[in-house]
C-alpha cells in the first residue's frame, strides 16, 4: 500500500511555488540577436505604425476602387496609366478619377488610390491605357499603414518566451534591444563514490557521469544557465562544502544521488542546514523518481534528485522546469505535443502514484501504436530510444492492451 506521506507531483510543485515569488529574477537588456528564447520582462510597445505606409499585396495596378465598380470581361473599365511606382520609392504623383498606376507587391500606393487590381485581371491596351476586367472593393489587395501594428499598442506581452517570428516582428519595428528576465543560474552537483568523469575508462563498480550532461541540456532547453560543480564523494563535509559554494553561485541547486534512505542519505541533511524552511518534501508519488527531495533555502530552490538517469530526466521535467518558468515570470503555458496512440501491451500501475512510461511509436495500417520500453530507471538508453512519455494518472490502475492513450512527444 502506498505511503500517504508522499505528495503527488502537482501538490509538491505548488508547495515549492508558495515560497518563490513569481518573476523573482532581475531584468537585463539584450540585443535583438541575443533575444531568441528569452522571456520578456515587460510589455513591448510598438514605437511606430507598421508597415507605416499603404502598400500593395500583389503585382498589379493601384486604382480608385470606385472606378472599377461593375467591371467585367464583357464590359471592362478603361483607366489611364499615370505612371509606374518603383519598389522602395515614394510615388511622386497622386491619382485622380479614371487613373491607375503600375505597382509591384510591397510597393507604396500613391495618394488617391485605395485598392489594387491584380495583373491577371488587366489587359494592356497601350502604354497609357488598360482594361480592368474585374472590379475591386476599397482596401482590396492592400495593407494599410497601421494594419500590422499601431503606434503605442502592445505587440508582445510580458512573460512571453520570444519565438523567431517575434524577433522578426520586433526587427520590423526597428527595436534593437529587449528587456528580458535574466537567465537563472543552475548548479549541478553529482554525488556518489561510483561516479567517474565521462572521459575516464570504466572499471568494475564504476559508472560514467551521465546526469550532468542530461541536466545541463535540459537547463539550456528551458532558458537556464547550467554550472557543473563536479563529482563529490558520499561524505557529509565534502557535500556540504560544494553545496554551499553552489548556493552562493546560483539561483537553483540540483544535487543528484544521495536521496534514498540509508547511511548515505546526506542530501536531505545538507539542504535542511542550508536555510529556512529547508526540505519541504522527501519523496513523491511518482515512478520513476520517488526519492526526490524538494527544498527552499531562504527563497532559493534546492533539489535532491535521484541518481538513476531516467528518474533524473523525469524529475527535472516535473519539478524543476516549472520552477525555472515561475522564476522567469513566464505567463504563457508551454504546451507539450500530445498524440493519440494505442498501447501495444497492458501496463499495471499502483493506485495513488503517477507513472511515467517511456514508449516507442510505430505506425501500422494507419494506426499509431505505443510500445512500452524497459521500466528500469537506471537504463538511459530506454530514454534515448523513446519517442514519448505515457503519463498514467494516480487514479488509474494502469492501461489495457489496445486502449487509446495520449503520448507526450519527447523533444
Amino acid at each position: 500500500m502506498l505511503d500517504k506521506k508522499y505528495l503527488l507531483p502537482d501538490e509538491a510543485v505548488r508547495l515549492l511555488l508558495k515560497h518563490i515569488p513569481f518573476k523573482s529574477l532581475p531584468s537585463e537588456f539584450v540585443s535583438l540577436e541575443e533575444a531568441y528564447g528569452r522571456v520578456t520582462y515587460e510589455d513591448i510597445l510598438s514605437p511606430e505604425d507598421l508597415p507605416g505606409f499603404v502598400r500593395s499585396t500583389v503585382d498589379g495596378f493601384a486604382v480608385k476602387a470606385s472606378d472599377t465598380f461593375g467591371a467585367k470581361e464583357s464590359s471592362p473599365a478603361y483607366l489611364t496609366v499615370k505612371g509606374d511606382i518603383p519598389m522602395g520609392e515614394i510615388p511622386q504623383f497622386s491619382l485622380s478619377k479614371g487613373e491607375a498606376a503600375s505597382v509591384a507587391t510591397g510597393g507604396m500606393l500613391p495618394e488617391g488610390a485605395d485598392a489594387v487590381v491584380m495583373i491577371e485581371h488587366v489587359n494592356t491596351v497601350s502604354d497609357d491605357l488598360i482594361e480592368v476586367l474585374k472590379s475591386v472593393s476599397p482596401g482590396e489587395n492592400v495593407i494599410f499603414k497601421d494594419e500590422d501594428a499601431k503606434e503605442g499598442e502592445i505587440v508582445i506581452k510580458s512573460g512571453v518566451r520570444l519565438k523567431p517570428q517575434d524577433i522578426g516582428a520586433l526587427a520590423g519595428l526597428g527595436i534593437c534591444q529587449v528587456k528580458v528576465a535574466k537567465k537563472p543560474m543552475v548548479s549541478i552537483i553529482l554525488t556518489g563514490d561510483e561516479i567517474i568523469p565521462h572521459t575516464e575508462k570504466v572499471s568494475l563498480g564504476k559508472v560514467r557521469d551521465v546526469n550532468s550532461f542530461t541536466l545541463a541540456g535540459l537547463c539550456l532547453q528551458y532558458g537556464a544557465v547550467p554550472i557543473k560543480m563536479g563529482i563529490v564523494k558520499d561524505e557529509y563535509d565534502k557535500i556540504k562544502d560544494i553545496v554551499h559554494e553552489a548556493y552562493e553561485r546560483s539561483d537553483i541547486v540540483l544535487i543528484t544521488g544521495g536521496t534514498s534512505a540509508g547511511v548515505k542519505d546526506l542530501t536531505s541533511r545538507v539542504i535542511d542546514e542550508l536555510g529556512s524552511p529547508g526540505v519541504l518534501f522527501h519523496g513523491a508519488s511518482i515512478k520513476p523518481g520517488k526519492p526526490i527531495i524538494g527544498g527552499i533555502c531562504n527563497g532559493k530552490p534546492v533539489f535532491g534528485l535521484p541518481g538513476h538517469p531516467v528518474a533524473v530526466y523525469v524529475c527535472f521535467e516535473i519539478f524543476v522546469k516549472p520552477i525555472i518558468e515561475h522564476m522567469l515570470g513566464l505567463k504563457e503555458r508551454q504546451y507539450k505535443t500530445l498524440i493519440k496512440a494505442k498501447i501495444s501491451r497492458s501496463i499495471h500501475s499502483q493506485a495513488g502514484r503517477e507513472d511515467f512510461i517511456r514508449v516507442s511509436l510505430e505506425e501500422k495500417e494507419g494506426q499509431i501504436w505505443a510500445t512500452p520500453l524497459s521500466s528500469k530507471s537506471g537504463l538511459i538508453m530506454s530514454l534515448v530510444k523513446a519517442d514519448g512519455i505515457l503519463r498514467i494518472p494516480s487514479d488509474l490502475l494502469g492501461v489495457e492492451e489496445g486502449e487509446e492513450v495520449l503520448v507526450e512527444i519527447i523533444n
